[in-house]
């Protein structure tokens, strides 16, 4: 579980967004970082049962993402994020991951699949889903996963993709740009043992759906 100070803390980066703040702050970043990554070391043996593509040697620290920003093409010049996001990805995989997202406010979640593949990696996406639909639609209403997740419809094309019927029954699933399913976290369950079991089930719910995505890109 992550502690309600870890939180507190990004509450605060929102607020106070620049260098000076943060360098004043800095034991706080690296006492909320050390917590983040305690957290994520209960959760690597869980999502390597669950996917066995995943390494249990994977190192907790690898997983978290930076704080810093990439600012350099961005009209938004604050230096730091409002969140840690934590990516749970097979080693030298090009497919689809887990993602952790940890944000206040009632802004966290749970995620699995694949965020804008590049385009042969969504073609065979697409194509795996047109060969296999009766499976891909299985795996969709299994209840283990859509009893907690919801596949994200935002991230799609306005028009059929090239080479399909626009009367193709599960068009709107291959009109898709991005195979992501995910489920909303309140602040207060990630402060909770409980969410430790609440992600176990999901890691196991979601890999399926993964192991589907990653079938359609790993060669």
């Amino acid at each position: 579980m992550i502690k309600p100070e870890t939180l507190a803390f990004l509450t605060e980066v929102t607020e106070n967004n620049n260098r000076e703040w943060f360098a004043l702050n800095k034991d706080r970043y690296e006492t909320a970082r050390a917590d983040v990554i305690s957290f994520i070391e209960v959760l690597i043996p869980l999502i390597a049962a669950a996917a066995p593509a995943y390494a249990l040697e994977t190192q907790a620290k690898k997983c978290l993402m930076r704080i810093y920003r990439d600012v350099r093409f961005s009209k938004n010049k604050d230096p730091y994020k409002n969140n840690y996001g934590i990516s749970f990805k097979a080693k030298g995989d090009p497919g689809p991951e887990y993602y952790l997202h940890l944000q206040p406010g009632g802004n966290s979640f749970f995620a699995a699949g694949f965020w804008m593949p590049e385009a042969a990696h969504l073609k065979n996406i697409r194509e795996e889903i047109d060969y296999n639909t009766s499976e891909f639609l299985d795996i969709l209403s299994e209840k283990s996963f859509s009893n907690m997740f919801e596949l994200s419809r935002e991230d799609t094309l306005k028009k059929a993709p090239k080479g399909y019927d626009p009367e193709h029954p599960q068009i709107e699933l291959l009109k898709l740009k991005s195979y992501i399913a995910s489920f909303p976290i309140k602040d207060e369950e990630l402060f909770k043992p409980t969410i430790v079991n609440h992600l176990k089930k999901a890691f196991a719910g979601a890999f399926p759906f993964v192991q589907f995505l990653r079938k359609a890109v790993v060669q």
